[in-house]
């Protein structure tokens, strides 16, 4: 067996990534350690590298190479992190068109920089994003019962098509996980808000106006 060490030069595979790592499902997907608090205010990864007012939680809601560089190259970006209140971990996108293994990788590659987030002393919460129904059997590893998750809904409401597949994922991910709070980030799901109306519901707006728009029941 090849012992890869986090400063080698042959770590292509990151494995950095998942030091102090615990492992859950047949696909093994880290565990995250969600602080299970609400976010005051979120602005994107591309925002946060622009400002200097770190009173925010950071997303990663917006197109997938406006942030990809942080896969590249995590250790440029970590310090920048650690400046705001925490983080939404990434949400690379899952297509329905895509193979399954990439729709298994993309939600992989989200949870193995959260864990490492955590390990670097950053505030963490589990976003969610699901693909076709055959991602149902493993997205939702390694995110704790109970916990407080988040959904981006931008740009997922223009066709019927991915509307229904975005809202079968929530309605699924919000039965399995029993959530203490669900966050959006984007369009606000009505569908879903008046389907459980003993969830806490936090909606946030998108397109540069992240502020806290509504919370439901308290």
């Amino acid at each position: 067996m090849i012992d890869i060490r986090e400063n080698s030069k042959n770590d292509v595979f990151k494995s950095f990534l998942l030091e102090e790592a615990e492992y859950d499902g047949i696909e093994e997907f880290p565990v995250l350690k969600s602080c299970n608090e609400i976010p005051n205010n979120v602005i994107t990864f591309t925002e946060a590298l622009k400002t200097k007012k770190y009173d925010s939680w950071v997303c990663f809601y917006e197109l997938d190479y406006q942030f990809f560089r942080i896969w590249n190259n995590p250790r440029k970006y970590i310090n920048i992190l650690k400046k705001f209140n925490g983080v939404i971990t990434p949400d690379f996108s899952v297509y329905v068109n895509m193979p399954l293994i990439m729709q298994k990788y993309h939600i992989f590659m989200g949870r193995a920089l959260g864990h490492w987030f955590y390990l670097n002393g950053i505030k963490i919460i589990p976003n969610v994003r699901l693909g076709d129904s055959r991602t149902y059997r493993f997205a939702l590893d390694g995110i704790n019962k109970g916990d407080v998750i988040a959904f981006g809904t931008l740009g997922c409401y223009k066709k019927t098509v991915e509307r229904e597949i975005l809202l079968n994922g929530i309605r699924m991910a919000i039965s399995k996980l029993e959530p203490s709070a669900v966050l959006f980030y984007g369009s606000r799901p009505d569908e879903i808000i008046n389907s459980f109306p003993n969830v806490d519901f936090y909606v946030y707006e998108g397109n540069n106006s992240q502020k806290l728009k509504e919370r439901k029941n308290g």
